[in-house]
């Protein structure tokens, strides 16, 4: 469930932390699938279904309550005493995904709204060393908010597709966050994209990069190309693999239509076919998107703001699927 509460109290940064003001912060599917239970492997069906699993999950049961929100814009209000590096009054961000070694986190990783309180709330304490300083960026702070989840998932996804110039690239889910941040990316290293997406928005996605658009029912073309970037899983997880080149590499980090897929191995192995999941983002990978948000070199679509009151509407319009892009949080009560 979701719970508004009027007197949380703001967060005192540790030693090496910082109390962050936040200003915009995307909705995403990890937050609405966490909530769920949804990546428990007691669940089978498409995130939309809406099933809730009790057994915590794939990393285990989360510490309650948990302020969620795994995407952030924000400035710095306060620094704890062992930080350098940071101003107050800077504009900052963060990965949703971080790296953090150790035995008490097996998989190298917390995300942030997860395993430590996130941005669905006027402040927030994060960590000085994953923090970055986006003050010089054109980009607003909505456009900012809305960055760090989808962008930094899809470009884990398309470095570990080795994505190349002149190289054909089909993206799933393309009018999503996700979707969309990974078309733009892909093109952005030279490749041609093909986007499949549902009817309507076409011009979201060839407005982000792509060159071809596939209707959400087509079948994609067998053997064109070199790397496929899914999110979406599903019934149409064999006939995109047959889409790859021999050679060619699929990376996966969603699973939006199920969880559950089936294939034929021999289209795998005999056409040398490479699958990589992709949830881990090394530190190059967000500090190559703080360097072109810096630049304003990528620009994420929103097509939406609510003021943080409104977060159950926000997720309800989000699982609708009716906006290409994203969809983002305001939580000093902002609207547009």
């Amino acid at each position: 469930m979701l719970e508004w509460i009027d007197n949380l109290p703001v967060p005192v940064p540790g030693a090496r932390d910082v109390l962050v003001q936040v200003l915009a912060a995307g909705v995403n599917n990890t937050d609405i699938n966490t909530r769920l239970g949804w990546y428990s492997s007691a669940v089978t069906g498409a995130t939309e279904e809406g099933i809730v699993a009790q057994d915590g999950g794939w990393a285990g049961a989360l510490n309650f309550p948990r302020i969620q929100g795994a995407d952030l814009c924000g400035r710095v209000v306060a620094l704890g005493q062992d930080v350098t590096g940071l101003a107050i009054g800077a504009r900052v961000t963060c990965a949703a995904v971080q790296p953090a070694p150790g035995p008490e986190n097996p998989h190298g990783f917390v995300t942030l709204g997860s395993e430590y309180d996130g941005a669905f709330a006027q402040y927030c304490v994060i960590p000085a060393d994953q923090l970055y300083d986006v003050s010089a960026s054109p980009l607003s702070d909505i456009e900012i908010g809305a960055i760090p989840c989808a962008f930094g998932t899809a470009e884990a996804m398309v470095a570990r597709a080795k994505v190349l110039p002149g190289q054909r690239v089909l993206v799933t889910g393309a009018s999503g966050g996700v979707g969309l941040a990974a078309v733009a990316l892909a093109h952005l290293r030279g490749a041609q994209v093909t986007g499949i997406c549902g009817a309507g928005k076409s011009d979201a996605v060839r407005s982000a990069g792509a060159a071809e658009i596939l209707q959400r029912d087509e079948t994609p073309p067998t053997s064109a190309f070199d790397a496929v970037i899914d999110i979406v899983g599903g019934s149409g997880w064999a006939e995109r693999l047959a889409a790859l080149r021999p050679g060619g590499i699929c990376t996966v980090a969603g699973a939006i239509a199920g969880p559950i897929v089936t294939t034929d191995l021999r289209e795998v192995y005999l056409k040398d076919i490479t699958i990589r999941g992709s949830t881990f983002q090394p530190r190059e990978i967000f500090a190559r998107l703080v360097a072109l948000i810096n630049t304003g070199r990528i620009r994420p679509l929103v097509s939406k703001t609510y003021p943080l009151r409104d977060i159950v509407r926000a997720q309800e319009d989000f699982m609708s699927k009716r906006y290409p892009g994203k969809l983002v949080l305001l939580p000093q009560e902002m609207s547009q």
